[in-house]
């Protein structure tokens, strides 16, 4: 995710109302002024704010693949500013604070695009692959730089 998207949620709301939707696979989210967003667990997972998908610094990022199929199993709140979501993939580090979730709500298109973008651009997709398979890279040695 650019940084212009970082940005756009300084000072978001805090949620009236958080919705676990394990069967849709959807965190629901509801605001003072009435507007209720639904995110999807396969964009909550890839753009999870923890160290394994962002890096740990600028530029260390982790595209995430396969993750279509990907369910929430859990939630918790941390403190009066965030909540931490369980997914069923095991990955439960990530931390989302009311401003990332926010920001998530808001920009859900671009960021959703932003995703697509990064995948077509590797050459992944957002499918896992069979269980058993194997993934072999065959490199051509006079293209080594």
């Amino acid at each position: 995710m650019s940084d212009t998207h970082e940005s756009a949620a300084t000072l978001a709301p805090q949620p009236t109302g958080i919705r676990l939707r394990r069967k849709s696979a959807l965190l629901e989210l509801s605001y003072a002024d009435g507007r209720v967003f639904e995110l999807p667990a396969e964009l909550l997972r890839v753009y999870s704010p923890s160290a394994d998908v962002k890096g740990h610094g600028k530029g260390q990022a982790v595209l995430q693949v396969g993750k279509r199929h990907v369910g929430l199993s859990g939630i918790e709140a941390i403190g009066n500013y965030a909540v931490r979501l369980d997914f069923d993939d095991g990955h439960n580090s990530g931390i989302f604070s009311w401003d990332y979730l926010y920001l998530l709500a808001t920009q859900q298109q671009a960021v959703w695009q932003d995703y697509l973008n990064r995948l077509e651009a590797a050459g992944k997709s957002r499918d896992a692959l069979p269980a058993g398979t194997q993934v072999i890279n065959i490199v051509d040695p006079a293209r080594r730089i």
